[in-house]
């Protein structure tokens, strides 16, 4: 009778001839999370991964491993042979551990007999250690429809038994799914973005805009805080920092006042794809949710998206502001996005955006604009910060 750790894998489970591949990345970001904890061997079988470690490490491990995406439940486990003496042995001492944690007074067994060669079929086997645990504990009941608590049973190779599934987030591994640079403002919305893309497997760099002086240091350090919040999920982060004071100085003097906010938000998409194709970086990703704000209507997107040949990423694009708020808040990144530092769209913003642009125009007054020049200016003194 062994003690292990299960990691059950959700959607990978249902990847076909890539499957493999996945599963290995996954097991690449599980031992990157787990850094210098003590495990024995981390194998593979009948589509679950199990961890074989010191018990004394069990809590310290599945703490690491929660927020590891790709992963969907995390369960401490007894593992015995394919023998139902065993079984029944390691039922008893799973829901006696149970019971010392949480005095639970309904239970039902449900088993999975990957191993069709295994002579008893899953309902008999069920069945059978359920009576075996209410024979052996006298405050026990069955309850079939709504138990406090479930009795697995995994028959694979081996057998797996236990009580508690410790939720994590899902998704995919990153680095499985391209890689993408989020636009970090250091508001609520963008770092959700970068959460969301990385569960879908997106490997995340960062690009932040400034106008320093006109924006404190301190709002460039929210950002990196924000970024270091973000590592917890996606590893290490490489954050460009960019200050575009003096193309929203040229725009503020020589486009109308109306356009100011698509014209710089072009900009930042501009500068922004510059550096995803010096670092072979797939697409963009910004926190931009529509009609939320005046460039964030539909044309206004159209126009921004227009400045770019790089694919924009919105994950956030239909979501209303109390689910993200609910999203920072998990991720805990809300009370870092909400300190009252300034960020660079708050100067020069105009009392009345124009909330549907018309391409032409837009482009009209960009013509008195040597966007080329400005671009290549901003990114020749960009700093470069590698966050983990």
């Amino acid at each position: 009778m062994d003690k292990v750790l299960s990691v059950s894998l959700g959607e990978i489970a249902l990847k076909g001839l890539n499957r493999k591949y996945f599963e290995d990345k996954l097991i690449s970001k599980m031992k990157r999370a787990m850094g210098n904890l003590e495990y024995h061997r981390i194998y593979k079988e009948q589509g679950k991964i199990y961890i074989e470690a010191p018990e004394e490490n069990h809590e310290k491990i599945i703490n690491s491993l929660r927020n590891v995406f790709g992963l969907v439940y995390i369960s401490p486990c007894i593992r015995v042979e394919k023998d139902m003496k065993k079984i029944e042995k390691a039922s008893i001492e799973i829901m006696k551990e149970k019971l010392l944690k949480d005095p639970v007074k309904t239970f039902k067994v449900k088993t999975n007999r990957a191993d069709k060669s295994f002579p008893i079929q899953s309902p008999e086997v069920s069945k059978e250690i359920g009576g075996v645990i209410l024979n052996h504990f006298d405050n026990l009941n069955v309850d079939v429809h709504n138990p406090e608590t479930y009795v697995y049973i995994d028959i694979k190779e081996n057998c797996y038994i236990y009580t508690d599934r410790i939720k994590g987030h899902g998704g995919l591994p990153v680095g499985t799914n391209g890689k993408g640079l989020l636009l970090l403002s250091g508001g609520i919305d963008s770092p959700v973005a970068g959460f969301l893309m990385a569960k879908r497997g997106v490997e995340i760099s960062g690009i932040h805009f400034h106008s320093y002086p006109f924006t404190s240091e301190r709002a460039e350090e929210k950002v990196k805080s924000l970024t270091k919040i973000l590592t917890v999920y996606t590893g290490k982060i490489k954050l460009y920092s960019v200050n575009i004071l003096e193309i929203q100085k040229e725009l503020n003097a020589k486009c109308p006042a109306d356009e100011m906010t698509i014209l710089s938000r072009r900009f930042m998409m501009r500068i922004a794809e510059k550096v995803a194709l010096e670092n072979d970086i797939d697409a963009l990703i910004t926190g931009e949710n529509l009609g939320q704000v005046a460039s964030q209507t539909m044309s206004g997107i159209s126009v921004i998206n227009a400045s770019v040949d790089k694919p924009i990423l919105r994950p956030l694009i239909g979501f209303d502001k109390v689910e993200i708020i609910d999203i920072a808040k998990d991720i805990e990144t809300y009370e870092t996005s909400i300190l009252p530092y300034e960020d660079c769209c708050t100067l020069f913003l105009p009392k009345h955006p124009v909330t549907r642009p018309k391409l032409k125009n837009i482009e009209k007054s960009e013509e008195n604009i040597d966007i080329e020049k400005l671009v290549e200016k901003a990114i020749e003194n960009m700093a470069i910060y590698t966050i983990e």
